[in-house]
C-alpha cells in the first residue's frame, strides 16, 4: 500500500498473557493502594465477602469486582490504557 508504514514493534499493543496463578487479597490490596494516590482510582474497598467496591472518580457509580483477580485485572487494564496513551503522545 502506498503511504503505509508498518507498525513499529515498540508501539504495538500486546495482549495480556494468561494468568498462571491466582492473585491474593494482599496483592489486590497492594494494587488498590498504588492506584489511589496516583488518582487512577478514586476509591477501592474490600468488602467482607471478598468483593471489591471501586469508584473511578467521585462522580461515577461504584462498581463491584468479584474478588482479588478482578481487582488485579482492573489494575492491568489501567496500566494498559496508560501505556497506550503514552505511546500515542510520543
Amino acid at each position: 500500500m502506498r503511504g503505509h508504514r508498518p507498525l513499529r514493534k515498540e508501539n504495538a499493543i500486546r495482549r495480556p498473557r494468561p494468568r498462571t496463578y491466582t492473585p491474593t487479597a494482599a496483592e489486590a490490596a497492594a494494587w488498590a493502594d498504588a492506584l489511589i494516590p496516583h488518582q487512577l482510582l478514586h476509591a477501592a474497598v474490600l468488602a467482607p465477602n471478598g468483593q471489591w467496591l471501586v469508584q473511578d472518580t467521585p462522580e461515577t457509580r461504584v462498581r463491584v469486582l468479584d474478588g482479588p483477580a478482578a481487582m488485579v485485572d482492573l489494575a492491568a487494564e489501567i496500566q494498559h490504557r496508560l501505556r497506550a496513551t503514552r505511546n500515542r503522545t510520543r
